[in-house]
């Protein structure tokens, strides 16, 4: 037997044990089915209703739009038409791509203007692995579930009328044109059950996709339809003999890598038709992760609670085939470590708390995430920054990778070479590329606004943003015993202040002859409709707390825990710019405020919790209500801002519990305050943690003291070490 397939084999029983052990115990409840995926699919949630395995590849799902920002995952809720259901989306980000393969059913004439169809309300529904909806045009019921690289369309036609299915491969989700997207195509009828090809797009990054769809039954003909000026893929009907109540069957299987990797990836996944089997198998899986932890509260609280967490579990996929193999950003074909190589990294989002997330609920899976970056540096010679299909598409800023692997490592996960993450790592960090010049960045202890290129533009952001990573990277140093790196980039890492302003208190622009940037509007944010600007996605007083991995040094810039609570104070309560209207601060990520904090956007997701440094902690107990109440619901619109792939529904999941990892590399989190009275998390060798807020209510609020396994807790944090040996942790809960 070859290394790779002892290793799979090692990878399946640990994954069946997981099962067996969550079907014997207590955790063998249905939590799935709190789980909505509508919420967040109205306005900027940016989340899709359809159905995924956890961490799956083929995610199909209705498109109602594919073009700009509102359609970054092809739905919107308030829409009445459905384009079609295609393969491939992407959960709460900021830019659209994927919608790969679009197919729909239809009746009637074979060529018309459209092949949209209005749709009843009503019998729209999903839960964790499936959808279902009635196309009223046309008559017909559609239902969805997929594992992880197959997707499974079942319709059920209610009409005589002929009986059809689109067939789309020019069709994507872009930010513009769709006309430009398709860059070549070689697509073939193989048969009359089977369509096979691959296609080279380009929207967000370039990329290919190859493919294999197949039916239940053979169509008794295809139709090419004429082509438009710009198409490079074809569209296609294909037509089915059947009656009323006929049920047509479709499977497609994807891959980053071939068509016979794709019908690999067929024939392991789903090799019947049996659609409830598939339904019941993803369900299965849902159910086995959202399990590991389980709350009290009422349904209301556990259907947001769930979803989050389901929300959060969508990605990174794994976009290696089933025999491990999988395309690289450099595009060669590459073997995956352990078979899996995870994309989909929304890092700048998903370095402050999802991961985090993920090192307690699926730490099987960290490894193959550290891996897929580290293989990743292998290919371009960096760690990535926002990855898709294994391209970098080079988006937002920093180095968000470095705090993962080090907050890994820190958390006691080996199972990736660490001489060779640290090898990227420093790497990363010193060799200068399109993006991040370094050696200006060294020179001047931060990067000035005007030796900064338009692709370096919000260049406080940046500096703030290097000096996480540089922290990161000297912890990294001093576990491995490097001390020289540990020295130098523990230096590197204190540059932030270089930005302090003594006169504002705030984080402020500075030229290379180091005179302050003039004039300076506080308020303003700037990026990405306001550029160049010193800020991504944020404005001075979001980004002045943004150095997480010093808060103590930030207090003493400040003057003291007193004057850092003071300035607190002003950012809560500081009122939004007036000039800006309200649609418009959405678009400059200024959602979900409470004075200057806007929860949003990323960069302020850890100040709620800065209270908790000072002597008046109690303000944190007072915001974490605040937030999770105002700001997360189970209706369409509950989630305020994108998603980001699951960034968004983490810092819910972890402040619900009770704690949140304000220093994203250090593994410890800072405690919070439970919104929930009881809640029992799932840990690795079949450990417990039991979470309680005692005395909880309305009113009592506020934590008064805190014991772990029976003994006062007077720490302000937890380390990842005393949190997975389990016991308990009980809050105990009263009023101001």
């Amino acid at each position: 037997m070859n290394k790779f397939k002892v290793k799979k084999l090692k990878t399946g029983v640990l994954a069946l044990a997981l099962i067996l052990f969550a079907a014997n115990s207590d955790f063998a409840q249905n939590f799935a089915k709190f789980v909505n995926p509508f919420i967040g699919t109205k306005d900027t949630g940016h989340t899709f209703p359809g159905a995924s395995a956890p961490f799956g590849l083929a995610q199909p799902s209705p498109d109602t739009g594919d073009n700009g920002w509102a359609y970054t995952s092809g739905y919107q809720y308030a829409d009445k038409e459905i384009f079609g259901f295609s393969n491939t989306h992407f959960s709460g980000t900021g830019v659209p791509d994927l919608g790969d393969i679009l197919l729909q059913p239809f009746t009637g004439e074979a060529v018309r203007e459209n092949y949209r169809s209005g749709f009843d309300k009503t019998t729209e529904r999903a839960s964790a692995g499936f959808y279902t909806v009635h196309l009223k045009d046309f008559g017909v019921k559609v239902d969805l579930t997929a594992s992880e690289r197959v997707a499974f369309h079942r319709y059920t036609f209610d009409s005589d009328k002929p009986q059809r299915v689109l067939a789309d491969f020019q069709h994507g989700l872009v930010w513009a044109d769709v006309r430009k997207r398709v860059l070549a195509s070689d697509i073939k009828i193989e048969n009359s059950q089977t369509i096979s090809g691959f296609c080279e797009v380009e929207n967000w990054t370039r990329r290919k996709y190859f493919f294999v769809v197949e039916f239940d039954q053979p169509f008794a003909s295809s139709e090419q339809l004429k082509t438009r000026e710009f198409e490079k893929a074809p569209r296609y009907v294909l037509s089915f003999k059947g009656k009323r109540g006929n049920q047509i069957q479709v499977k497609v299987a994807i891959s980053t890598v071939s068509i016979a990797g794709a019908k690999k990836n067929l024939q392991s996944e789903i090799p019947d038709w049996d659609f409830e089997k598939t339904e019941a198998r993803t369900k299965a899986k849902w159910n086995e992760l959202v399990s590991r932890v389980q709350i009290s509260g009422d349904d209301r609280q556990k259907e947001i609670f769930y979803t989050a967490l389901y929300h959060a579990l969508l990605q990174p996929s794994n976009i290696a085939d089933v025999d491990g193999n999988y395309r690289g950003a450099d595009d060669r074909i590459r073997q995956a470590n352990d078979g899996v190589f995870y994309s989909t990294f929304s890092l700048w989002d998903t370095f402050r708390a999802a991961h985090q997330l993920y090192t307690i609920v699926v730490p099987e899976r960290v490894d193959g995430f550290v891996n897929s970056m580290v293989a990743h540096s292998d290919a371009t010679g960096f760690l990535p920054m926002w990855t898709l299909w294994g391209k970098e598409t080079h988006t937002m800023i920093g180095n968000p990778a470095i705090p993962i692997i080090t907050d890994a490592y820190a958390k006691g996960f080996r199972g990736f070479d660490a001489e060779k993450a640290f090898g990227a790592m420093k790497r990363t960090s010193n060799v200068s590329q399109k993006f991040f010049d370094w050696d200006i960045y060294l020179k001047y202890g931060y990067l000035p606004y005007d030796k900064t290129t338009s692709n370096e533009a919000q260049s406080v952001s940046r500096t703030l943003e290097a000096g996480v990573s540089d922290a990161a990277v000297a912890q990294m140093a001093k576990m491995l015993g490097k001390n020289d790196d540990y020295s130098e980039f523990t230096r590197r890492s204190k540059f932030y202040s270089n930005l302090f302003d003594p006169q504002t208190k705030l984080m402020r622009g500075k030229d290379s002859n180091g005179n302050w940037r003039t004039p300076f509007d506080p308020l303003a944010p700037t990026s990405p409709l306001r550029n160049p600007g010193d800020y991504t996605e944020a404005n001075a007083w979001q980004y002045s707390f943004a150095p997480q991995h010093d808060i103590e040094g930030l207090i003493k810039l400040q003057g003291g825990k007193a004057n850092f609570a003071k300035i607190l104070d002003r950012f809560f309560s500081a009122k939004p710019d007036a000039q800006e209207s309200e649609e418009h601060l959405k678009y400059l990520g200024q959602e979900g405020l409470i004075g200057q904090y806007s929860h949003g956007n990323e960069p302020s997701h850890h100040i709620a919790y800065l209270y908790k440094y000072t002597d008046e902690g109690w303000k944190t107990d007072e915001l974490i209500r605040e937030i999770t109440t105002k700001f997360y619901s189970n209706e369409v619109g509950g989630i305020i801002g994108n998603d980001d792939c699951g960034q968004m529904s983490a810092w819910y999941i972890l402040s619900v519990l009770g704690f949140y990892p304000v220093n994203p590399s250090s593994g410890e989190y800072v405690l919070g305050a439970p919104q929930v009275s009881s809640a029992k998390i799932q840990l690795a060798k079949s450990k417990t943690l039991t979470i309680e807020a005692k005395n909880l209510s309305e009113t009592n609020k506020y934590v008064k003291e805190v014991y772990l396994n029976g003994k006062r807790f007077r720490k302000m944090s937890i380390s990842h070490a005393e949190f997975i040996r389990g016991g308990k942790l009980t809050f105990i809960m009263g009023a101001k």
